[in-house]
Protein backbone atom coordinates (compact mmCIF):
# COMPACT_ATOMS: atom_id res chain seq x y z
CA UNK A 1 0.00 0.00 0.00
CA UNK A 2 1.52 3.16 -1.05
CA UNK A 3 2.20 5.54 2.05
CA UNK A 4 -0.27 8.89 2.47
CA UNK A 5 2.60 10.70 4.22
CA UNK A 6 4.97 13.65 2.37
CA UNK A 7 7.75 12.39 0.16
CA UNK A 8 11.35 12.44 1.31
CA UNK A 9 11.56 15.74 -1.23
CA UNK A 10 8.54 16.92 -0.50
CA UNK A 11 9.51 17.26 3.16
CA UNK A 12 12.25 19.81 2.75
CA UNK A 13 9.65 22.31 0.73
CA UNK A 14 6.97 21.56 3.35
CA UNK A 15 9.36 22.09 5.97
CA UNK A 16 10.38 25.36 4.68
CA UNK A 17 6.65 26.43 4.13
CA UNK A 18 6.42 25.71 7.49
CA UNK A 19 9.14 27.84 8.75
CA UNK A 20 7.34 31.39 6.55
CA UNK A 21 4.36 30.59 7.84
CA UNK A 22 5.28 31.08 11.02
CA UNK A 23 7.08 33.94 10.57
CA UNK A 24 4.47 35.49 8.65
CA UNK A 25 2.26 34.69 11.53
CA UNK A 26 4.98 36.23 14.11
CA UNK A 27 5.21 39.31 12.22
CA UNK A 28 1.49 39.56 12.20
CA UNK A 29 0.95 38.99 15.45
CA UNK A 30 3.24 41.85 17.05
CA UNK A 31 1.03 44.09 15.21
CA UNK A 32 -1.78 43.37 17.86
CA UNK A 33 -2.07 44.78 20.90
CA UNK A 34 -4.36 47.83 22.87
CA UNK A 35 -2.07 49.92 20.35
CA UNK A 36 -2.06 48.65 16.95
CA UNK A 37 0.73 48.85 14.72
CA UNK A 38 -0.19 48.43 11.16
CA UNK A 39 1.64 45.96 9.03
CA UNK A 40 3.42 48.23 6.48
CA UNK A 41 4.18 50.57 9.21
CA UNK A 42 6.01 47.21 11.02
CA UNK A 43 7.43 46.74 7.45
CA UNK A 44 9.12 50.26 7.04
CA UNK A 45 9.93 49.84 10.87
CA UNK A 46 11.80 46.95 10.20
CA UNK A 47 13.93 47.98 7.04
CA UNK A 48 14.57 51.17 8.75
CA UNK A 49 17.23 49.08 10.93
CA UNK A 50 18.79 47.58 7.63
CA UNK A 51 22.04 49.13 7.32
CA UNK A 52 22.32 52.21 4.69
CA UNK A 53 18.01 52.09 5.16
CA UNK A 54 17.05 55.58 4.30
CA UNK A 55 13.42 55.31 5.07
CA UNK A 56 11.42 58.62 6.15
CA UNK A 57 10.28 57.83 9.35
CA UNK A 58 6.24 58.79 9.97
CA UNK A 59 5.56 56.50 12.84
CA UNK A 60 5.72 57.60 16.44
CA UNK A 61 8.88 56.73 18.39
CA UNK A 62 6.47 54.94 21.01
CA UNK A 63 5.56 52.31 18.09
CA UNK A 64 9.25 51.26 18.24
CA UNK A 65 9.69 51.02 21.90
CA UNK A 66 6.53 48.74 21.98
CA UNK A 67 7.89 46.92 18.98
CA UNK A 68 10.99 46.09 19.91
CA UNK A 69 10.97 46.06 23.89
CA UNK A 70 7.89 44.03 24.37
CA UNK A 71 6.28 42.56 21.64
CA UNK A 72 9.02 41.11 19.08
CA UNK A 73 10.57 39.63 22.10
CA UNK A 74 7.57 38.48 23.56
CA UNK A 75 6.83 36.54 19.99
CA UNK A 76 10.59 35.25 19.84
CA UNK A 77 9.82 33.68 23.34
CA UNK A 78 6.57 32.19 22.66
CA UNK A 79 7.68 30.57 19.49
CA UNK A 80 10.72 28.90 21.61
CA UNK A 81 8.48 27.54 24.43
CA UNK A 82 6.23 26.25 21.85
CA UNK A 83 9.12 24.91 19.77
CA UNK A 84 10.78 23.37 23.11
CA UNK A 85 7.49 21.63 24.15
CA UNK A 86 6.35 20.20 21.29
CA UNK A 87 9.81 18.63 20.05
CA UNK A 88 9.65 17.26 24.09
CA UNK A 89 6.44 16.02 23.95
CA UNK A 90 7.15 14.01 20.28
CA UNK A 91 10.40 12.74 22.24
CA UNK A 92 8.62 11.50 24.93
CA UNK A 93 5.66 9.99 23.31
CA UNK A 94 8.26 8.00 20.96
CA UNK A 95 10.85 7.06 23.50
CA UNK A 96 8.00 5.71 26.18
CA UNK A 97 6.00 4.69 23.56
CA UNK A 98 3.06 5.89 24.91
CA UNK A 99 0.39 8.36 23.10
CA UNK A 100 -0.28 10.02 26.06
CA UNK A 101 3.28 11.37 27.04
CA UNK A 102 3.86 14.75 26.91
CA UNK A 103 7.08 16.99 28.23
CA UNK A 104 5.43 17.39 31.80
CA UNK A 105 4.97 13.49 32.51
CA UNK A 106 7.78 12.18 34.26
CA UNK A 107 7.68 15.36 36.25
CA UNK A 108 9.22 18.15 35.13
CA UNK A 109 6.40 20.20 35.61
CA UNK A 110 5.58 19.25 39.55
CA UNK A 111 9.17 19.91 39.66
CA UNK A 112 9.14 23.46 37.98
CA UNK A 113 6.43 24.26 40.09
CA UNK A 114 7.59 23.45 43.66
CA UNK A 115 10.70 24.89 42.78
CA UNK A 116 9.26 28.20 41.77
CA UNK A 117 7.13 28.21 44.45
CA UNK A 118 9.84 27.99 47.03
CA UNK A 119 11.30 31.28 45.37
CA UNK A 120 7.75 32.80 46.05
CA UNK A 121 6.69 31.78 48.94
CA UNK A 122 10.36 32.38 50.71
CA UNK A 123 10.69 35.37 48.72
CA UNK A 124 14.50 34.13 47.14
CA UNK A 125 13.78 36.52 43.99
CA UNK A 126 15.02 33.94 41.67
CA UNK A 127 12.12 32.83 40.66
CA UNK A 128 12.94 30.86 36.81
CA UNK A 129 16.32 29.56 38.31
CA UNK A 130 14.49 27.92 40.85
CA UNK A 131 12.36 26.99 38.66
CA UNK A 132 15.24 25.52 35.77
CA UNK A 133 16.83 23.65 38.99
CA UNK A 134 13.75 22.05 40.75
CA UNK A 135 12.60 20.69 37.25
CA UNK A 136 16.37 18.97 36.74
CA UNK A 137 16.26 17.69 39.78
CA UNK A 138 13.16 16.26 39.62
CA UNK A 139 13.44 14.36 36.31
CA UNK A 140 16.84 13.23 37.78
CA UNK A 141 15.12 11.72 41.16
CA UNK A 142 12.34 10.29 38.72
CA UNK A 143 15.11 8.35 36.31
CA UNK A 144 17.08 7.27 39.56
CA UNK A 145 13.80 5.58 40.87
CA UNK A 146 13.09 4.17 37.74
CA UNK A 147 16.05 2.16 37.34
CA UNK A 148 15.92 -1.18 37.98
CA UNK A 149 18.80 -2.98 38.11
CA UNK A 150 20.62 -1.84 34.72
CA UNK A 151 17.69 -0.47 33.06
CA UNK A 152 15.39 1.83 33.15
CA UNK A 153 11.96 0.66 31.15
CA UNK A 154 9.20 3.36 29.86
CA UNK A 155 6.45 1.65 31.91
CA UNK A 156 8.73 2.50 35.20
CA UNK A 157 9.55 5.58 34.23
CA UNK A 158 6.48 6.48 33.64
CA UNK A 159 4.53 5.25 37.15
CA UNK A 160 7.83 6.58 39.08
CA UNK A 161 6.99 10.27 37.27
CA UNK A 162 3.13 10.33 38.10
CA UNK A 163 3.71 9.39 41.72
CA UNK A 164 6.59 11.78 42.85
CA UNK A 165 4.89 14.39 40.42
CA UNK A 166 1.65 14.16 42.53
CA UNK A 167 3.99 13.97 45.96
CA UNK A 168 5.80 17.21 44.52
CA UNK A 169 2.31 18.81 43.37
CA UNK A 170 0.85 18.17 47.00
CA UNK A 171 3.56 20.13 48.41
CA UNK A 172 3.70 23.19 46.54
CA UNK A 173 -0.38 23.75 46.98
CA UNK A 174 0.65 23.17 50.82
CA UNK A 175 2.86 25.61 50.42
CA UNK A 176 0.75 28.08 48.07
CA UNK A 177 -2.06 27.90 50.15
CA UNK A 178 -0.51 27.98 53.73
CA UNK A 179 1.27 31.44 52.77
CA UNK A 180 -0.23 34.52 54.61
CA UNK A 181 0.45 35.98 51.17
CA UNK A 182 -2.65 36.50 49.03
CA UNK A 183 -0.61 38.68 46.61
CA UNK A 184 2.17 35.96 46.57
CA UNK A 185 -0.57 32.97 46.27
CA UNK A 186 -1.77 35.12 43.38
CA UNK A 187 1.61 35.04 41.73
CA UNK A 188 2.01 30.96 42.12
CA UNK A 189 -1.48 30.66 40.57
CA UNK A 190 -0.38 32.93 37.83
CA UNK A 191 2.87 30.90 36.91
CA UNK A 192 1.14 27.76 36.92
CA UNK A 193 -1.22 29.16 34.06
CA UNK A 194 1.87 30.08 32.09
CA UNK A 195 2.58 33.43 31.03
CA UNK A 196 4.58 35.53 28.70
CA UNK A 197 3.89 38.75 30.42
CA UNK A 198 7.09 39.66 31.80
CA UNK A 199 9.12 38.55 28.49
CA UNK A 200 12.37 39.88 27.35
CA UNK A 201 15.30 39.61 25.09
CA UNK A 202 17.43 38.60 28.12
CA UNK A 203 15.07 35.47 28.66
CA UNK A 204 15.41 35.05 25.17
CA UNK A 205 18.74 35.06 25.29
CA UNK A 206 19.13 32.78 28.29
CA UNK A 207 17.36 29.98 26.59
CA UNK A 208 18.89 30.16 23.75
CA UNK A 209 21.49 27.97 24.72
CA UNK A 210 19.99 25.31 26.45
CA UNK A 211 17.30 24.54 23.58
CA UNK A 212 20.62 24.31 21.41
CA UNK A 213 22.11 21.97 22.84
CA UNK A 214 18.79 20.02 23.78
CA UNK A 215 17.96 20.07 20.08
CA UNK A 216 20.94 19.05 18.81
CA UNK A 217 21.11 16.15 20.75
CA UNK A 218 17.46 15.23 20.21
CA UNK A 219 17.90 15.43 16.29
CA UNK A 220 21.25 13.45 16.28
CA UNK A 221 19.71 10.57 18.15
CA UNK A 222 16.33 10.74 15.69
CA UNK A 223 17.60 7.47 13.72
CA UNK A 224 17.93 5.77 17.41
CA UNK A 225 14.44 6.56 18.40
CA UNK A 226 12.78 5.57 15.32
CA UNK A 227 14.93 2.09 16.06
CA UNK A 228 13.37 2.32 19.79
CA UNK A 229 9.72 2.32 18.24
CA UNK A 230 10.49 -1.72 17.93
CA UNK A 231 10.67 -2.82 21.46
CA UNK A 232 14.53 -2.77 23.72
CA UNK A 233 15.44 -6.17 22.64
CA UNK A 234 14.94 -5.50 18.79
CA UNK A 235 16.42 -2.28 19.17
CA UNK A 236 19.67 -3.91 21.35
CA UNK A 237 19.48 -6.63 18.27
CA UNK A 238 20.18 -4.39 15.89
CA UNK A 239 22.83 -2.49 17.75
CA UNK A 240 21.46 0.47 19.39
CA UNK A 241 22.61 1.15 22.96
CA UNK A 242 19.28 1.37 24.44
CA UNK A 243 20.38 2.54 28.15
CA UNK A 244 22.32 5.20 26.91
CA UNK A 245 20.30 5.95 24.70
CA UNK A 246 17.23 6.66 26.53
CA UNK A 247 19.75 8.43 29.50
CA UNK A 248 20.57 11.00 26.52
CA UNK A 249 17.25 11.79 25.08
CA UNK A 250 15.55 11.90 28.55
CA UNK A 251 18.11 14.44 29.33
CA UNK A 252 17.93 16.44 26.35
CA UNK A 253 14.02 16.91 26.05
CA UNK A 254 14.14 17.52 30.14
CA UNK A 255 16.41 20.06 29.74
CA UNK A 256 14.36 21.90 27.10
CA UNK A 257 11.28 21.52 28.79
CA UNK A 258 12.96 22.97 31.87
CA UNK A 259 14.10 26.04 30.22
CA UNK A 260 10.86 26.58 28.75
CA UNK A 261 8.82 25.86 31.66
CA UNK A 262 11.42 28.47 34.00
CA UNK A 263 10.73 30.78 31.63
CA UNK A 264 7.28 30.96 30.97
CA UNK A 265 5.76 29.04 33.62
CA UNK A 266 3.50 25.50 33.33
CA UNK A 267 1.31 25.23 29.83
CA UNK A 268 -0.30 22.39 28.91
CA UNK A 269 -1.26 20.06 25.65
CA UNK A 270 1.25 22.16 23.35
CA UNK A 271 3.82 18.72 23.99
CA UNK A 272 0.54 16.59 23.81
CA UNK A 273 -1.40 17.44 20.98
CA UNK A 274 1.12 19.06 18.64
CA UNK A 275 2.90 15.55 17.89
CA UNK A 276 -0.19 14.03 17.53
CA UNK A 277 -1.58 16.39 14.55
CA UNK A 278 2.18 16.41 12.67
CA UNK A 279 2.17 12.66 12.89
CA UNK A 280 -1.42 11.80 11.43
CA UNK A 281 -0.26 13.51 8.53
CA UNK A 282 3.75 13.97 8.51
CA UNK A 283 4.62 10.52 9.54
CA UNK A 284 6.13 8.38 12.65
CA UNK A 285 9.80 9.12 11.38
CA UNK A 286 11.37 11.10 14.20
CA UNK A 287 14.17 13.00 12.09
CA UNK A 288 11.07 14.74 10.28
CA UNK A 289 8.72 14.68 13.05
CA UNK A 290 10.75 16.48 15.41
CA UNK A 291 11.90 19.86 13.52
CA UNK A 292 8.27 19.99 11.86
CA UNK A 293 6.82 19.62 15.84
CA UNK A 294 9.29 22.41 16.55
CA UNK A 295 7.80 24.59 13.81
CA UNK A 296 4.10 23.95 14.43
CA UNK A 297 4.53 24.03 18.30
CA UNK A 298 6.29 27.71 18.11
CA UNK A 299 3.32 28.81 15.33
CA UNK A 300 0.52 27.35 18.09
CA UNK A 301 1.99 28.87 20.59
CA UNK A 302 2.31 32.73 18.64
CA UNK A 303 -1.52 32.51 18.08
CA UNK A 304 -2.38 31.26 21.24
CA UNK A 305 -0.22 33.96 23.17
CA UNK A 306 -1.73 36.36 20.78
CA UNK A 307 -5.20 35.89 22.28
CA UNK A 308 -4.12 35.83 25.54
CA UNK A 309 -2.98 39.18 25.52
CA UNK A 310 -5.92 40.72 23.26
CA UNK A 311 -8.65 38.83 24.49
CA UNK A 312 -9.26 40.62 27.14
CA UNK A 313 -7.17 43.97 26.37
CA UNK A 314 -5.35 45.68 28.18
CA UNK A 315 -5.37 43.15 30.47
CA UNK A 316 -5.07 39.70 29.39
CA UNK A 317 -5.36 36.16 29.99
CA UNK A 318 -3.05 33.26 31.00
CA UNK A 319 -1.75 31.52 28.28
CA UNK A 320 -2.22 27.74 29.49
CA UNK A 321 -5.96 28.69 29.52
CA UNK A 322 -6.01 29.69 25.63
CA UNK A 323 -4.07 26.43 25.17
CA UNK A 324 -6.15 24.11 27.00
CA UNK A 325 -9.48 25.75 25.56
CA UNK A 326 -8.40 24.77 22.27
CA UNK A 327 -6.28 21.59 22.93
CA UNK A 328 -8.85 19.44 25.05
CA UNK A 329 -11.72 19.76 22.28
CA UNK A 330 -8.93 19.28 19.43
CA UNK A 331 -7.25 16.29 20.87
CA UNK A 332 -10.60 14.67 21.93
CA UNK A 333 -11.63 14.90 17.75
CA UNK A 334 -8.36 13.50 16.85
CA UNK A 335 -8.78 10.51 19.29
CA UNK A 336 -12.55 10.31 17.85
CA UNK A 337 -11.40 10.19 14.21
CA UNK A 338 -8.32 7.98 14.60
CA UNK A 339 -8.67 5.95 17.49
CA UNK A 340 -6.38 3.46 15.58
CA UNK A 341 -3.69 5.67 14.85
CA UNK A 342 -3.35 7.66 18.30
CA UNK A 343 -3.91 4.49 20.20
Amino acid sequence: MQSTFPSRQNRGLLLLAASSIMIAIGAIAVTFGSIAIPLDALARILAAKLPSAQIAQYWSPTWETILFDIRLPRVALSALVGGALATSGATYQGLLRNPLADPYLIGVSAGAGLGATLAIVFSFGAISLCAFGGAIGATALIYALARTGSRTTPTTLILAGVALGAFLSAITWFLTFNSDSAFRTHQVVAWMMGSFALSSWQNVAIMLPYLGIGWLVLFLNARALNVLQLGDTQAQQLGVPVERVTMIVIAAASLITAAAVATSGIIGFVGLIVPHAVRLVWGPDHRFLLPMSALIGATFLIIADTFARTLLSPGELPVGIITAFCGAPFFLYLLRRNKETLI
